[in-house]
């Protein structure tokens, strides 16, 4: 199951420089880069590494998740005639945003707004991407009016949803922030809009407030604080120069002397599976420990169909060991001995951290 992040912001933000940070694929920082540029990362996930110490698979694969990174966005960037509007589309493709924002002071690097202020950053940002999905929205709006006069018995409804969100993205609130249900969240589902996605706000300090934060990431937390959006603190630059590092251990170095336990960078990605309610299960064995990505509530033939379509095709049944029964007798045999394997059939739910191995025929 892919899952897609695209990075937004304003430019000269540090977007490139978090890419850079966590993605499989270096780019070069061009200021006024008019190219989107497509990575992959890996999830981290210490139980992979517990298992490996287990099984000494010939490969450790972790789930992935692709990373997108847009270039800056600037005011007008909202309007179908600007040249950044393809960029928007792009972002529209993405299954959740990650929002870079400029929270230090530097004299060689502007700001395009003349000084530092990561509170109106996000509003023009926001402006913007409220202004495009407004322009989405008014489009249906005329498509619907024209169902209405053919007598579509579903046409009314869909005119009383899209006003709802007409009049929201009029007064620049977001899309995800509207008081709707779920049936008439539907209504809205086809057109992808960009404020309705799932948003992280990434606040890039300097190096010394890495641990911290500082003034500008504390506004921008107070901000947001009635959104219920997660907030992560991030200095970039020196994630970058850590990531460079070959070895594990001047990593680590480093790391504790920023005062980190972790790269913030790790934080991003899982809060993302967070956010887009993810987890992993895992199939082991001595060729591969590999993690998988599906929603939680997923039943076991639709975990099978991520690793392959054949798999929830023709299954028969799951055997199911959990994660902690797994490291706690450490071999398949002995979870066998001990009545820790289970037979699932097609109704299981498949639980964070299951080990499976899917039984099938074709």
């Amino acid at each position: 199951m892919a899952l897609k992040c695209g990075i937004i912001g304003l430019a000269n933000t540090g977007k490139t420089t978090l890419f850079n940070c966590v993605a499989n694929t270096k780019i070069h920082d061009q200021p006024g880069a008019q190219k989107s540029h497509m990575g992959q990362i890996n999830v981290p996930d210490s139980r992979l590494d517990v298992l490996d110490s287990l099984i000494h698979a010939q490969r450790v694969q972790q789930a992935t998740v692709d990373l997108v990174d847009i270039p800056g966005l600037t005011k007008g960037s909202g309007q179908a005639e600007s040249t950044s509007s393809k960029f928007l589309s792009e972002i529209q493709q993405t299954d959740a945003l990650i929002h870079v924002l400029r929270c230090f002071d530097s004299d060689t690097v502007p700001h395009i707004e003349g000084n530092v202020n990561p509170v109106r950053d996000r509003e023009i940002v926001d402006l913007e991407l409220c202004i495009r999905d407004l322009n989405m929205v008014e489009r249906k709006i005329q498509r619907t009016e024209k169902l209405l006069k053919l007598g579509d018995k579903d046409a009314k409804k869909v005119m009383e949803v899209l006003q709802m969100y007409k009049a929201h993205l009029e007064d620049f609130k977001p899309a995800r922030t509207a008081e709707v249900t779920e049936d008439e969240h539907k209504h809205i589902a086809d057109m992808y809009l960009i404020t309705d996605k799932p948003v992280i706000y990434v606040c890039n300090v300097d190096d010394a407030s890495a641990a911290t934060g500082n003034k500008y990431s504390e506004n921008l937390k107070e901000s947001v604080k009635d959104e219920n959006a997660e907030v992560l603190v991030i200095a970039a630059a020196l994630e970058a120069e850590i990531a460079e590092l070959e070895s594990k251990e001047d990593r680590e170095i480093f790391l504790a002397d920023a005062g980190l336990v972790e790269p913030g960078v790790n934080k991003v990605v899982q809060s993302a599976y967070k956010l887009l309610n993810l987890m992993s299960f895992f199939t082991v064995g001595v060729k591969e420990v590999r993690a998988w990505t599906i929603h939680r509530g997923m039943t076991a033939p639709q975990a099978a169909g991520v690793i392959h379509s054949d798999l929830e095709r023709g299954f028969i049944r799951a055997e199911v060991i959990k994660y902690n029964d797994f490291i706690t007798l450490k071999t398949e045999h002995a979870c066998k001995e001990h009545g820790k394997l289970a037979i699932e059939g097609k109704n299981y739910v498949v639980g964070d951290g299951d080990c499976l191995n899917i039984r099938f025929n074709v």
